[in-house]
């Protein structure tokens, strides 16, 4: 209900950390989906039975070894993988550096390699290093800091 509400009634465009969220979701009727964590090799097949499922099941990517495993997994005719590259802004938990080459060169080939298989939805980052902030505008800061990253690299 809360989901429900906070979509405005939608039920599109929500986040979340597991894929059991995403199946309970998706049973209530949610179909758009963004899978919040790095695609972890041994769940792709799941992940593949709700992009096939859902309008728009999303998932996270940062490394070229998880795009690989999409294109050798492509979706039925009609669907592609919608992926977002994850970057680490800072918190240090998963992702790539924004300031890193090898991330602009993963965001070409997500969206340059395999078209026909693979859409680069955006980017997407956590400012999980507010978690230990003990005041507003430490969080700001960090909120600055992170948004000032990700428009860097996306201008890049």
């Amino acid at each position: 209900e809360g989901a429900e509400l906070a979509t405005g009634g939608t039920r599109r465009g929500i986040v979340v950390s597991t894929l059991a969220e995403a199946r309970f979701f998706a049973a209530g009727g949610f179909d758009d989906i963004l899978y919040a964590y790095p695609l972890p090799p041994s769940r792709l097949e799941e992940c593949a039975t709700l992009a096939q499922r859902l309008q728009a099941f999303q998932v996270l990517l940062d490394s070229p070894q998880a795009l690989d495993l999409l294109r050798q997994r492509p979706l039925p005719a009609g669907k592609r993988w919608l992926v977002w590259l994850k970057l680490d802004c800072g918190n240090g938990r998963a992702g790539v550096r924004p300031t890193d080459p090898s991330a602009l060169a993963l965001a070409r080939a997500i969206s340059e390699e395999a078209p026909e298989e693979v859409t680069l939805v955006g980017v997407y980052a956590h400012c999980g290093d507010t978690y230990s902030c003990r005041d507003v505008p430490a969080i700001q800061a960090i909120a600055r800091a992170t948004t000032k990253a990700v428009m860097d690299f996306v201008t890049a």
